[in-house]
C-alpha cells in the first residue's frame, strides 16, 4: 500500500506539472518554434539530469539487451510525442489539448494489455470512465474551432505515442534508476532532433528570447517540466502497473484549467468542481486496496 501511495504521489505531481506546462508553452512557442523549443528543453534538461546523476552518484552502466527499449522510449516518447504535442498546442487551443490528451489513459490500458499482458478489471474500467467524464465536464462545453483539426491530429499522435512510451518503460528492468533511464532517453531525443534543428538555431530571435518571460519559461520547461516531470513519471510507473498509472494523467487538465483561472483570468464554473470530483473518484478507485474482478483472462 505504501508503494502504491508513493507511486500515486509521483504520478500526480508529474501530471500536475504538465498541467501548468500548456500555459508556458503557449507563451514561449510564439517566440521559439516547436521543434527548436523541444530541442532547447532537452538541452536544458540533460544538464540538470547529469548534475543530479553526478551528485547522487548514479551508475550509468546499462546492459546491451536493454538499450533497444531505452532507444525506443527516447524515439517514441521523448521525440515524437513531445514534438507533436508542441505543434498541437501551437495550432489548437487549451480546451482541445485537454480533451484529446485525456485519451492517454485509455491508450495506456490498451497497450498494457497488448505488451504487458496486464488484466483489465471492472475497477480500472469504472475509474477510466469516471475520470473521462470528469475531463469532459470541465472542458467539454468549450467552443472548439474546427479549423484546429490539424492541431487535434497532432495532439492525438502525441497521446498515442506517450501512452506507448509509458507502457514500454515497464519493460526496462527496475535495476536502473529513473535518473539513468530518463537521461539516456533524453540524449536519444537530442541526437535525433539535432540534425533538424542545428541549422535553424541562427534564425531564432535571441533578443526576444532574453525577455524574462521567455527564458524563464524555457528554464521551467527544461528543468521542471522535462527533467523533474519525466523523473517523477518514470519512477511512478515503476511502482504501479501501467494501466492504473495512466489514470493519473487526468490531473493534467484539472491543473491546467485551474491555472488558467488563477493566472489568465479564464472563467471556471460549477462544471470544474463536478469534473474534478469525478476525476478524484476515479483515481481513488485505483489506489484503494481492494480485490479486483477481472473482465478478461
Amino acid at each position: 500500500m505504501k508503494k502504491t501511495l508513493l507511486g500515486s504521489l509521483y504520478l500526480s505531481l508529474a501530471a500536475s506539472i504538465w498541467g501548468g506546462m500548456y500555459v508556458v508553452v503557449k507563451v514561449v512557442v510564439d517566440v521559439v518554434p516547436p521543434l527548436e523549443l523541444v530541442w532547447l528543453r532537452y538541452v536544458i534538461a540533460i544538464i540538470a539530469l547529469l548534475i543530479i546523476g553526478v551528485v547522487t552518484k548514479q551508475s550509468w552502466r546499462v546492459e546491451k539487451r536493454d538499450w533497444p527499449f531505452i532507444f525506443i522510449i527516447g524515439l517514441v516518447g521523448n521525440t515524437i510525442s513531445i514534438v507533436t504535442q508542441e505543434v498541437g498546442t501551437m495550432l489548437s487551443n487549451a480546451q482541445m489539448g485537454a480533451i484529446i490528451t485525456s485519451t492517454t489513459p485509455a491508450f495506456m490500458v490498451l497497450f498494457a494489455r497488448i505488451f504487458l499482458k496486464e488484466k483489465m478489471t471492472i475497477k480500472k474500467a469504472i475509474s477510466i470512465v469516471l475520470a473521462t467524464i470528469g475531463v469532459y465536464t470541465i472542458v467539454g462545453n468549450a467552443h472548439i474551432d474546427l479549423s484546429h483539426q490539424l492541431g487535434g491530429v497532432s495532439l492525438l499522435i502525441a497521446a498515442i505515442t506517450w501512452s506507448l512510451m509509458s507502457v514500454l518503460i515497464k519493460r526496462v528492468p527496475n535495476q536502473y534508476s529513473p535518473i539513468v533511464v530518463t537521461s539516456y532517453a533524453t540524449l536519444v531525443a537530442i541526437a535525433l532532433l539535432t540534425p533538424f534543428t542545428i541549422s535553424r538555431l541562427d534564425e531564432l530571435d535571441f533578443q526576444a528570447m532574453m525577455h524574462p518571460t521567455i527564458w524563464g519559461g524555457l528554464l521551467f520547461l527544461g528543468i521542471i517540466s522535462t527533467a523533474c516531470g519525466f523523473l517523477l513519471w518514470n519512477r511512478g510507473l515503476q511502482m504501479l502497473n501501467a494501466s492504473s498509472g495512466g489514470l493519473f494523467f487526468f490531473f493534467q487538465p484539472v491543473v491546467g484549467t485551474f491555472l488558467g483561472w488563477l493566472l489568465l483570468g479564464e472563467r471556471v464554473g460549477l462544471s470544474f468542481g463536478i469534473g474534478t470530483i469525478l476525476i478524484f473518484m476515479g483515481v481513488l478507485l485505483v489506489i484503494r486496496p481492494k480485490r479486483e474482478t477481472r473482465l478478461t483472462n
